[in-house]
């Protein structure tokens, strides 16, 4: 064979190789305009969640005639909004080409995760850790303990039931179902619960922005109440719910002697119906732990809807969050809400300030701030040192074989202002006065939407302090 033939023979079958290694690594067509019009839309991975579901979720149909750029945009934000579900451990989404040569498919692929979860409890009774260490000196009789049941995705519709059977110092049982879409439409949901505790020890009232406790071996107080919420989700970012519940409350003698202000007068039962209706506005790139978009939200509740009900309040809260990326790893969150109610004259139960929750400036989490209207501003700076995602093949069952792990390092200062109308009843000294607070920490974010705080603040006090914090986001 001529050498030279037999060169250009291998050259020409070289050049057909790596012609056809791109255009098999072609993942979209685009038509002489740039355009890409997007074809089949399928999902892989959904082994118990109805494709419906996930389809829900995304914008991008069959058919849309989109610049690759913007396609692109809209795959990421489609992909965000899937995994807020709170579903999925992963979720990507894919483009390859249509055998037509024309269109451009979209493959959902999920990793779904573990639903059924039964899990011990052990936690403290107290507000938070903090208040547990250092106020209550680590006192273990101080702890709840039993069992907490999840199946989420029961019948694959994005649904949940939940038990809760606790024992100790607060014993609770608490059952729910929640069911996101009862409509053909996937529009409209349902929620319906019901709860039941005891105490023995019991904060009879707030002191000088403390909670003071009454230990008994006796109950002194006991609680029950069942709802029903509806919700509507019009459109993606868009949330809208009512919620109407019927509340029992009892407390001891010794209980409404030592606060007659506890349900007022020295009343020992309290009975009413509840009417909440919550708007939120929810565009975030991460429920678990955003850093780009933004919520907000208004509630506006009524407590005592009969005459023969033993409340008559009313209270409006609104709440606005900003997130805003400064860079590859530079990123900036604000947050501002308030809260009014009335009457001014409350029970000691429906009288509401900062400390409960994350609704407190940060350096405060050992207080109380008792009052009927509120005001609070948080801002943070955070720099994210790494953000991975491993997977372990060597663990058998799926939804637990990759790890995603992220850590930040943070900055915060917060501001706020609680009004009480009544200080004398709580003696309260932080109470109408601004209350200032700053410091820095590191968070560490896992799967199952786990996020670890660890922060060292210094309070307008002059108190500085550790905290650790571990909860759940959503």
């Amino acid at each position: 064979m001529n050498p030279k033939k037999c060169c250009q023979e291998i050259y020409f079958l070289l050049f057909i190789l790596l012609f056809s290694h791109f255009a098999s690594a072609q993942t979209v067509v685009a038509d002489s305009a740039g355009n890409v019009i997007v074809g089949d839309i399928t999902v892989e991975g959904n082994h118990r969640t109805r494709t419906g579901i996930i389809m829900r979720e995304m914008d991008i149909r069959r058919g849309d005639s989109l610049t690759t750029e913007t396609l692109k945009e809209k795959l990421e934000i489609d992909r965000r909004k899937v995994i807020n579900t709170n579903l999925f451990i992963t979720v990507d989404l894919l483009t390859k080409p249509n055998p037509d040569s024309v269109h451009t498919d979209i493959r959902i692929v999920v990793k779904e995760r573990w639903y059924f979860i039964i899990l011990p409890v052990f936690q403290l009774a107290d507000r938070n850790f903090n208040e547990w260490w250092y106020e209550r000196k680590r006192d273990l009789s101080r702890t709840t303990y039993g069992v907490y049941l999840s199946y989420g995705n029961v019948t694959g519709r994005a649904d949940k039931l939940r038990f809760l059977a606790e024992f100790g110092f607060i014993p609770k049982f608490e059952l729910a179902y929640t069911l996101p879409y009862i409509d053909k439409a996937q529009k409209t949901g349902i929620t319906v619960g019901t709860s039941y505790s005891i105490n023995k020890n019991t904060a009879f009232r707030t002191w000088r922005d403390k909670l003071q406790y009454l230990s008994s071996e006796d109950i002194n107080r006991e609680r029950f109440y069942t709802y029903v919420s509806l919700t509507r989700r019009n459109k993606y970012y868009t949330f809208h719910s009512v919620d109407l519940r019927w509340s029992y409350l009892t407390i001891s003698d010794t209980i409404a002697k030592l606060n007659p202000n506890y349900l007022l007068n020295g009343d020992k039962r309290q009975r009413y119906f509840q009417l909440t209706y919550t708007y939120s506005y929810d565009k975030r790139d991460n429920a678990q732990y955003a850093l780009q978009g933004q919520t907000a939200g208004l509630q506006i509740s009524k407590t005592g809807l009969l005459p023969s009900d033993d409340v008559n309040t009313l209270y409006l809260y609104g709440s606005y969050r900003k997130f805003i990326p400064l860079g590859k790893k530079w990123f900036f969150n604000t947050n501002v809400r308030g809260r009014v109610s009335f009457p001014k004259r409350q029970p000691y139960t429906q009288t509401v300030g900062l400390g409960y929750r994350n609704d407190l400036v940060r350096g405060y989490e050992l207080y109380v701030i008792d009052g009927q209207d509120y005001a609070l501003i948080k801002n943070e700076l955070k720099y994210r040192l790494f953000s991975i995602q491993k997977h372990f093949s060597f663990i058998p069952v799926r939804q637990f074989n990759t790890i995603p792990l992220a850590a930040y390092i943070n900055t915060f200062a917060d501001a706020g202002y609680v009004k009480n109308s009544y200080p004398e009843f709580s003696n309260t000294k932080l109470g109408n006065s601004t209350l200032y607070g700053a410091g820095a920490g590191l968070d560490v974010v896992t799967f199952y939407n786990i996020v670890a705080r660890f922060n060292v603040t210094l309070n307008g006090l002059g108190e500085r302090r550790f905290f650790f914090n571990l909860a759940r986001e959503f």
